[in-house]
């Protein structure tokens, strides 16, 4: 992977753009839809970013609401950028399009802030414990499990890069000690946590079992944070079959105040390592 490219961001920075400007002169989406003679679903989903927009629906509706000169041209321009294909495009049917909106997030996240119940968090994972998690889903080839695993360790190339983001994680104690893969792999599989805690961009902190009920024990989730203000944050949560992506200001607020509480309730960051050093060397 030798450039990234994350037009996800920029198509949600878009659709907020629009709105605003329907917004500010009043006029609702069914009044939208009428004047352009589209479905009231079709500017929905445009407005929340759940499909991408071609340059020249926005043009259209830029000149619903009278939007001219240097506004135009910028927002014109983030259209097309916003409809640039992402670097993980290349790994095909490997990347469920559910996802893909995951990753374009990832890539440019400034702040990552991440609470795992069941397994390593994907950004810190070897290959071979990556594939060992692919193969308990029995109904992926090996073809298929290859090329995940190798999307997998692309996107691990962004938090050891210069300008990779801050990465925060928080592990239940489980993680650590279930065996994924074997003895040898989840050995390798601590070690490599035990180096990836020691970058600069990254803390880590286990949860363990004796810090009793906590607020997310709910199930794992991920805080994303952009460097641009205008970006919100985004709340992650991985399922079976698909994400469920919380971006609402009461929602951000409950998720992050969950976490604050469980980096106050994990063992400090060096007692982490300690701890996941010791496991590491019991894993036989």
């Amino acid at each position: 992977m030798t450039a990234r490219s994350a037009p996800t961001v920029k198509r949600r920075r878009l659709a907020a753009e629009l709105r605003q400007q329907r917004e500010r002169l009043g006029l609702t989406i069914e009044e939208v839809a009428e004047r352009l003679e589209w479905s009231t679903a079709k500017v929905s989903r445009i407005e929340n970013a759940r499909v991408g927009v071609l340059p020249r629906d926005v043009k259209y509706l830029l000149n619903v609401y009278g939007v001219e000169g240097e506004a135009r041209d910028v927002l014109m321009a983030l259209a097309r950028e916003a409809r640039q294909k992402g670097w993980w495009h290349s790994y095909g049917e490997a990347i469920p399009a559910w996802f893909e909106v995951y990753v374009g997030l990832e890539s440019d996240a400034a702040t990552m802030d991440q609470y795992d119940t069941e397994h390593v968090p994907g950004l810190l994972q070897t290959a071979e414990y990556a594939r060992s998690l692919f193969e308990a889903f029995p109904i992926d080839d090996e073809t298929e499990i290859e090329k995940r695993v190798e999307l997998r360790m692309a996107r691990t190339e962004y938090l050891t890069s210069d300008d990779g983001p801050k990465f925060w994680a928080v592990l239940n104690e489980a993680v650590i000690r279930r065996k994924v893969g074997g003895s040898r792999t989840m050995r390798q599989q601590l070690r490599h946590l035990g180096e990836m805690a020691k970058l600069p961009n990254v803390t880590l902190q286990v949860l363990p079992f004796e810090a009793g009920a906590h607020p997310a024990m709910s199930g794992s989730f991920t805080i994303l944070g952009f460097p641009e203000p205008s970006d919100p944050k985004v709340v992650f949560m991985e399922t079976q079959t698909g994400g469920l992506y919380l971006e609402k200001a009461h929602e951000i607020v409950r998720y992050t105040l969950a976490f604050d509480h469980l980096r106050a309730a994990a063992l400090r960051p060096s007692d982490s390592r300690i701890l996941i050093a010791r496991a590491a060397d019991a894993m036989t």
